[in-house]
């Protein structure tokens, strides 16, 4: 998954072969103009945002001051951050009908998308997310993202990154309290997770408040890597008297908060439970999916996802001899089988690593057979940090930075080695690695057919959509080496098709996370502890969920058509090159696939 997250041209003719003029050759008049507002838009929005800044490798020179900030979290900034947003669009709507390029015009209608988009849930509602309505849960709020963003993303290089670094674990205390005041704002206008999700996060909370802080993951993060680099400086003492003195002081007081809030929340497990709660949720659902599709229609859709995947996995499972009760239950017995499983110690959990860095290896190699750009950027795998993993995701996927001076990373949640047999895994490394996550992101990051403002552009249904599709893509390429992996790549399809179903079920037709969560174990065979954890994120994130088969099926419907219209003409490569275009809605991206196959076909 994806917190989320793309026309080689150099001649004329290439240009209209392809179906879009290179930026670079029309950058004149009304398109420079653009180009000019959208680096403005970026650029306003980056001296705004200390973390975008430093995720993007840009907290240099005359941004340099951003390395020392964290963004405030308080309502005169969100009220701010709208008017920014609001400015904009008005500047943009002056461009409408103005003689631009077909490529600026395509960039136009996404980046306004894209910001009407971003403020509609608090302009709406008074709340920054539809997607994520609560401002503290088992995955949001300082205390989960800003540890993590301070060891993954901060990097350090010099004594003013050591320095840097010690400024923003300062203001980690204000952001704790930043977020308690407008937690208590909100919980009094009904915005408050429930029960167990506010057990599990002060569950987190605890267990970060435990460390002692001369050794808490947040300083030895620090001191680690300011000796990595032979910076000179008692960076554990002064790290440590921030996190004792008030990192944790202010820690205290959001778990006292969490703690008197919690007999307050009301009942139930679904977005209806909140204030507007169906209006709320068809803003996150269109927003996710980026359609119009009702509930019902995704949840039918669902079902009959559910129904046809089940029909290809009965077939391989027969073949390899699993023949006794359900799907799930085959897919069940499986999972726990001693040879698909790696040892649940450190041991295993380096071997389980180790084999996908071999996987991510191995379909590099295979790539160019259906791709005619790669991506140059790098990729690591980490096991999620174990401070986070008990409310973290299964596996998630972050973008390198845009200088080059952070990989982008692949995170997979070890609590439980059991949670990955290791049939399943080839598919997942193609999900977030490559030709997943990481190529459709890379690609787009690196091209040079779209504006910076767009190369950071996220629809969670495109991309999510795309890398499921990579799954799809990985088989045609022969990368499942038996039927059982091409098993565990159908269970992820099935996987993603039941999303469909409970995603709905929580929030449209009120199911309990009990009833969805045995829906899934039943459907999917996957384990009750991991499919428990995948629901609460459901349950939390309304919508989003939805947002990978039903960008899959947009992929999928895209390349038959291309493939039909174009018969013998049709090149798997130049449909990828698709990508270089950035993402986009699906609707657009339809659209844009139909004018690409009109162009080809002359």
């Amino acid at each position: 998954m994806i917190d989320r997250r793309q026309f080689l041209a150099t001649t004329g003719l290439a240009a209209i072969g392809s179906g879009l003029i290179p930026n670079a050759a029309l950058a004149q008049g009304g398109d420079a103009a653009l180009n000019a507002e959208f680096e403005r838009i970026f650029q306003d929005a980056v001296a705004h945002a200390p973390e975008m800044a430093t995720s993007l490798g840009l907290d240099k020179g005359a941004l340099a001051p951003l390395k020392r900030q964290l963004s405030p979290r308080t309502p005169a900034r969100r009220a701010e951050d709208v008017a920014r947003t609001r400015a904009a669009l008005t500047r943009l709507a002056a461009f409408e009908g103005q003689g631009l390029s077909p490529a600026a015009r395509l960039n136009l209608e996404v980046v306004r998308y894209s910001l009407n988009t971003q403020i509609a849930s608090a302009e709406r509602f008074g709340m920054d997310s539809a997607i994520r309505p609560y401002r503290l849960f088992q995955q949001g709020g300082a205390y989960f993202s800003v540890p993590d963003f301070l060891n993954t993303a901060h990097t350090i290089n010099q004594a003013s990154d050591a320095e840097a670094y010690l400024a923003r674990l300062e203001q980690f205390a204000t952001a704790l309290d930043q977020d308690s005041a407008m937690q208590a704002e909100e919980a009094r206008r009904g915005l408050l997770a429930p029960g167990w999700s506010l057990d599990l996060t002060l569950g987190q909370m605890r267990a970060l408040r435990r460390q002692p802080a001369a050794t808490a993951s947040m300083v030895e993060s620090l001191v680690r890597r300011a000796a990595a680099k032979g910076l000179a400086g008692d960076w554990q003492a002064r790290a440590s008297a921030i996190v004792a003195d008030k990192v944790y002081p202010a820690l205290d007081r959001q778990i006292a908060l969490v703690e008197t809030l919690k007999p307050t929340t009301r009942a139930g497990d679904g977005i209806w439970r909140i204030p507007q709660g169906d209006a709320v949720y068809a803003m996150a659902l269109a927003q996710a999916t980026t359609t119009s599709m009702t509930p019902d229609e995704v949840h039918r859709l669902g079902l009959a996802q559910v129904a046809e995947i089940s029909g290809q996995l009965d077939t391989i499972l027969k073949a390899q001899g699993l023949r006794d009760g359900s799907v799930g239950e085959r897919l069940a017995r499986l999972n726990v089988r001693p040879d698909q499983l790696y040892a649940n110690d450190a041991a295993g959990r380096a071997a389980l690593l180790a084999g996908l860095n071999d996987g991510v290896k191995a379909m590099y190699a295979k790539l160019p057979r259906a791709f005619a750009t790669v991506p140059t950027q790098p990729l690591e795998i980490r096991a999620v940090p174990v401070e986070i993993q008990d409310g973290a995701a299964n596996g998630y996927y972050n973008r390198a930075s845009l200088d080059g001076s952070r990989p982008a990373i692949y995170f997979v949640n070890l609590k439980d080695v059991g949670d990955w047999p290791k049939y399943t895994l080839p598919a997942l490394t193609y999900h977030e690695g490559v030709p997943g996550h990481h190529l459709q992101i890379s690609l787009a990051q690196e091209s040079r057919d779209i504006p910076t403002l767009r190369k950071i552009g996220f629809f969670s249904a495109y991309s999510e959509g795309w890398a499921l599709y990579a799954e799809q893509l990985a088989e045609e390429l022969g990368a499942y080496a038996t039927p059982l992996e091409r098993a565990g790549y159908l269970q992820s399809f099935l996987f993603r098709a039941a999303r469909l179903v409970v995603d709905t079920g929580i929030h449209a037709k009120r199911w309990s996370r009990e009833q969805a969560t045995d829906y899934m174990v039943a459907t999917t065979g996957f384990a009750r502890p991991r499919t428990l954890r995948e629901v609460e994120r459901y349950c939390t994130q309304a919508g989003q969920a939805c947002s990978y088969k039903v960008g899959h099926m947009a992929w999928t419907r895209a390349r038959a058509r291309a493939e039909a219209s174009l018969g013998d003409r049709f090149d798997l490569k130049q449909f990828h090159e698709v990508l270089k275009e950035g993402a986009m809605p699906l609707t657009i991206l339809e659209r844009r696939i139909d004018e690409r196959i009109a162009a080809q076909r002359g």
